[in-house]
């Protein structure tokens, strides 16, 4: 397909439910699952009106322990475009009352609940104890929601998934885990640099790489960025000290600093490779303003699909259908 394509959809795609009943971590939506909700998504994109009323009646909680712009708005919005509504909480989960008394609480007003959470046991907990979907909208391990976005840029712009290469420069974080168990198996090869000590966590590395075996791609852990990021289509990076570390900034600053993503490292990958970021980004730190500016820069498309994927996430999750 060519260049800043979406995938053609003629029809609206079905609209499957998840068989895990959740959105945990990113492998409780398999490949059928993940191949239908980015297919839905680019339906949405094109063709909101027919989703308009589609959880017409549905709420959901948002339950924020961190700050957020992108994840809060978009959930906000993608339940709105769809007919439904959203109540916010800002603030601790389980501080004033257990988890497990939240979740049945929330059970008892709302279809599904979405929260943004340190701990990823919180997500968890939150799913065993509600009867209701659980999405995890960030957490120290996982970040499902923003790699589902990504994955949809990412075919909308190069018109396949299948053969890429992407390359994550930084640290191995909840973001570079789930772009490893997620886009491996729809047919994109990951490498990741970072510094010594800063390495993505040992269990989720492996299973990864029994998933990309299994898919035909490879996981590929390095210190150099440059050997990461040769023949890559696609270079992503991520803010050096997340929400929860701001007492290492300094010190991640400086074993970092041979990690940002300037023009020269943008130029070991292909010639006509995209710079992607999760955003928020702190410019002239973990990448350059002119690498954030440049024509290969697709952070906004990422932004965008954000309210796609998502919307595409609580249909399946609360209107799917087995067929």
């Amino acid at each position: 397909m060519p260049s800043n394509t979406a995938r053609k959809i003629a029809e609206p795609p079905p609209v499957l439910s998840l068989a895990s009943g959740q959105m945990r971590k990113d492998q409780d939506i398999s490949v059928r699952e993940l191949r239908s909700m980015l297919d839905l998504a680019h339906d949405m994109k094109e063709h909101p009106e027919r989703y308009a009323a589609a959880l017409r009646g549905r709420y959901l909680a948002l339950l924020f322990e961190k700050p957020s712009l992108r994840t809060r708005l978009t959930f906000e919005l993608s339940i709105q475009q769809l007919g439904g509504g959203a109540v916010t909480t800002v603030g601790p989960i389980g501080e004033r009352e257990p988890v497990k008394d939240v979740a049945r609480n929330l059970a008892r007003w709302v279809n599904c609940i979405v929260a943004r959470t340190f701990a990823q046991q919180t997500v968890d907990d939150l799913a065993e104890w509600s009867g209701v979907p659980v999405v995890n909208a960030l957490s120290d391990l996982y970040h499902p929601c923003q790699i589902f976005a990504d994955a949809a840029a990412l075919e909308r712009h190069f018109g396949r998934l299948a053969g890429l290469k992407l390359a994550f420069v930084g640290d191995g974080n909840n973001v570079a885990h789930s772009l490893m168990l997620t886009l491996t198996r729809l047919g994109v090869s990951f490498a990741i640099a970072n510094p010594a000590g800063y390495d993505p966590n040992p269990a989720i590395v492996a299973e990864a790489r029994k998933l990309a075996t299994a898919h035909g791609t490879k996981v590929t852990l390095t210190h150099d960025p440059e050997e990461a990021v040769r023949g890559s289509d696609a270079v992503y990076t991520d803010v050096w000290a997340s929400m929860g570390q701001e007492h290492e900034a300094f010190e991640r600053n400086l074993h970092f600093e041979p990690y940002r993503v300037n023009e020269a490292l943008m130029h070991k990958a292909k010639k006509n490779a995209v710079f992607m970021h999760c955003l928020p980004a702190k410019r002239g730190q973990e990448t350059t303003d002119g690498v954030m500016e440049s024509k290969h820069s697709i952070v906004f498309d990422q932004a965008e699909y954000r309210l796609h994927a998502q919307k595409a996430l609580l249909l399946m999750l609360l209107e799917g259908s087995n067929s």
